[in-house]
Formats: C-alpha cells, structure tokens, sequence
C-alpha cells in the first residue's frame, strides 16, 4: 500500500475513533436506558450527511474545543448561545404578547459561549445543505456572506437604537418564504391541535393513544402529578394566567422527539387553559433535559453554580433568548431528573427547506436569519432581567471585537463554513461504516 493510503487510513482511523468515542461519552446513560432508541437515532444520522450533522453537534463541539477563534474575547466569549444553530432549527411561535413570530427555536442545546459558535454551526449547515442541493461554491459564498452581514448589521443596528427586545420578525417585517410560514402560522388553530392529540368523551377531554403515547401506571401517574405541581412554582409571578387555569385533565408518556432527542423520558400534560372552554385547553410537553453539548467544552463555574439540573437550564436559556417567551415555560423535577416543561403550540411552523433551492430564493431567507440570530445574542445580555450571567451589552462587545474588520469576518466565517461542511461528509462516511461495523457499544446496527 503506497504511504499515501496508509496515512489516509490512519487518520481515518483516529477520526473514527473519536467520533465514535464523542457520541458514547455524550449518550451513553440514554442508550443504556434504551437503546433501541439510538437505534433508531443512529439509523436516521446514517441518512445523509445532514442528517448525521444535525445529530452530531457533540462532535461539532469537540471539534471547536481546539479551534482558534480570533473573534473570541472575554466578553464575547461567553454570551448566551442556542446551541444547535442548524438551518432547520428556526421557526414560529407565539410569543407572551400573543404576536406571531419567527424566530430560533429549540433551546435543548443553549448554554453560555462564544457567539461564533452559533454561526460557524449554521453557516457550515448552510454549507452542507446547499452542497446537496448541488449549488455551486461561489453560489455558497454569497449566501453565507449574506446571512453573516445581516447579522453584522443587526448588531450595530442594536447597538445604535438599544431597542433589541422590540425588533422581531413579524408578519408586518418578515419577507419572501418566512412571511409564508408565519402566514401558514397564523392559519392554525388550538383546536386543530387539540382534536389530533385529543378527544372528548361525556363532556372531558383527555388524550389519545397510540403508537406514540403510553398510558401511565397509578404509581407513575401520582410522581408525574407531583413534579407538575412543583412547575407551577417556576412561573413567574408576571406571567401567571387567571385562577382557573393549570388543572392537571390528563397525562400520557411520549415519545418520538426527533434526532436531537432520542432517549429522553418525556410526557404530555392536558391542562385547563385561560377559560373553562374545551377549545381553550393546552397541551404541555415535560421532558427531561439534557446536558448541553457546547456545556462539555467550555469552563464556566458560574454558569454551573447557577444552573440546578439541565431542565432548569434549558428553562432559563430560552427565557434569556427569546424577548418575550411562552408564559408557560418553566421545569420541574421527577426521579432524580430535571425537566423542562413548555407549551406545545399550535402556531408552529417552519421553513420547507425542500422547496428552497435556488440562490435568489435561500438568498432573503439567509439574510433574515442572520437578523434573527442577532436578536437572540443580543437580548440575552444585562438587559434581561431574568438571568444575571451575561453582565455586559452583548451587541456593544459584539461590535467592539469586530469593529472595521467585517470584511474579514465573513472571508474567515465563510471559509470555515466550506471546511467544516466538508468535514460533516467525511464524517458521515465514517460513521456509517462504524455502524454498521457494531463500534457503537451497547447499541449494535441490528437488534440480534
């Protein structure tokens, strides 16, 4: 074998290698407690190299545990991140002030870290995805550049204005594909959502079961009754709705949170919603957390002290993210476990990335998107009131460490996005070989 292979298959081996290692030391409580699961997880990673990108952020973190960042300071190393900031982890809801909006969803990652961490991972998926939509680079390039100069822009718009918590993607300042989606949003209905989950039965509602719930033995049933009663506890006293509202009607156990989730416990609660009315009823997911991946890599005492189990980080994350979050929102405890808890909303929508294709179409998504991440950095800051991690104006050091070097910014962002998407295909090949070779310990590629 010529020395060129044997290095080529060294290096191959040692990728593998912690690849394979990254994942077991990041998962390996939840494939223990089921493995079929991961089975299942591991299966949908093997799809495609987006697939496996979108599963794999662990990996994408021990990958920036060693990377040089010259955008990273003090300050701007330790800003409140959302943590999987891939291009499908963004979407619609209906914020505490009952206004549609679009916005980054999915905060089961968030933790405290460098700000170029959220976009060196959507940039790279942007990379990833566009590759597979058989775009060509110089087509890559523009659309990254186009998403990291919004979100440059948006930064000293803040920074001029101080008016963060105000600005939001609304259906009156959205445009193109993401004023579609919170149109589509705005068409949807509590009681569609209700009438999917649920039915009602000599005049009470409770849930349906199927393939994807379970019914909850008397003993289970009663911890799960008491773990809800102690979120109510974590609400905020602004945020709390009439006293009718909050009966606990009916609770089932869940499963089939995606590819991000896979192993968690979880459960959906009925509960009375702001009147006595059927249709007003809401629907709760309470599902365990998860340690964070950027959480594994990056010291922050504080940030542990602060934090009493990872239900009550991925809570407090999203309140810091998100301007005006659900009013539901809180966690709880239950066995041991934290567990976040949040509303599931009949208004979410997302993006279908299937339709998008051409550069003139991705073109104004992007640059919304960069906005969009702007606004989430930026309001999580001394601004909040709700967390005192972040002390400074995150736009203010955002601006600083960039200053007149934006150009530059989106060379080295850009730059990376094209490696890096490079490296998610590689790695996608190795590990779907290590899978299918049973390298995944306790979780072979068949269930023999």
């Amino acid at each position: 074998m010529p020395p060129a292979r044997r290095t080529s298959a060294g290096k191959d081996e040692q990728r593998t290698t912690l690849i394979v290692d990254t994942l077991v030391e990041a998962f390996a409580d939840l494939m223990k407690a089921d493995a079929d699961a991961f089975r299942v997880k591991f299966r949908k990673m093997a799809a495609d190299p987006w697939a496996f990108y979108r599963g794999s952020a662990c990996v994408f973190y021990a990958d920036m545990a060693d990377l040089r960042d010259d955008w990273t300071d003090e300050r701007t190393g330790r800003v409140w991140i959302q943590g999987d900031l891939h291009a499908e982890n963004f979407g619609t809801y209906m914020d505490g002030k009952g206004v549609l909006v679009f916005d980054v969803n999915d905060f089961d990652e968030a933790y405290l870290g460098p700000f170029t961490w959220d976009l060196r991972r959507f940039v790279a998926s942007l990379a990833l995805m566009c590759w597979q939509k058989a775009l060509p680079d110089a087509a890559i390039d523009e659309l990254c550049g186009r998403y990291l100069r919004a979100y440059v822009e948006q930064v000293h718009a803040f920074v001029d204005s101080d008016r963060d918590h105000e600005w939001a993607l609304r259906l009156d300042t959205a445009t193109d594909e993401v004023h579609t989606a919170l149109l589509h949003a705005q068409l949807s209905t509590r009681v569609d959502l209700l009438d999917r989950l649920t039915m009602v039965e000599d005049y009470e509602r409770r849930f349906r079961h199927g393939a994807r719930t379970r019914e909850l033995g008397r003993r289970e049933r009663s911890r799960v009754k008491k773990a809800y009663a102690a979120y109510l506890d974590t609400i905020p006293e602004s945020k709390r709705l009439g006293s009718i509202s909050y009966q606990l009607k009916d609770v089932v156990g869940t499963s089939g949170f995606g590819i991000g989730s896979a192993g968690l416990p979880a459960y959906n609660l009925l509960v009375e919603g702001h009147t006595q009315a059927l249709e007003n009823d809401i629907v709760l997911s309470m599902k365990q957390g998860n340690v964070a991946a950027p959480s594994r890599v990056v010291d922050h005492p504080q940030a542990r002290e602060h934090f009493r189990h990872h239900g009550h980080r991925t809570a407090v994350s999203q309140s810091a993210l998100q301007a005006h979050a659900d009013p539901w929102l809180g966690w709880t405890e239950l066995d041991g476990s934290g567990f976040v808890v949040a509303e599931i909303s009949p208004y979410d929508a997302d993006l279908d990335w299937s339709e998008l294709s051409e550069p003139e179409v991705l073109g104004p998504v992007v640059e919304q998107l960069g906005r969009a991440t702007a606004k989430v950095h930026c309001v999580s800051d001394k601004d909040t009131g709700e967390t005192p991690l972040v002390e400074f104006q995150t736009e203010d050091a955002v601006a600083e460490v960039i200053g007149k070097r934006g150009d530059d910014f989106v060379v080295d962002l850009t730059r990376f996005a094209h490696s890096y998407a490079e490296r998610a295909r590689a790695d996608h090949r190795l590990f779907v070989a290590a899978f299918r070779d049973n390298r995944m310990p306790g979780v072979s590629s068949t269930d023999g």
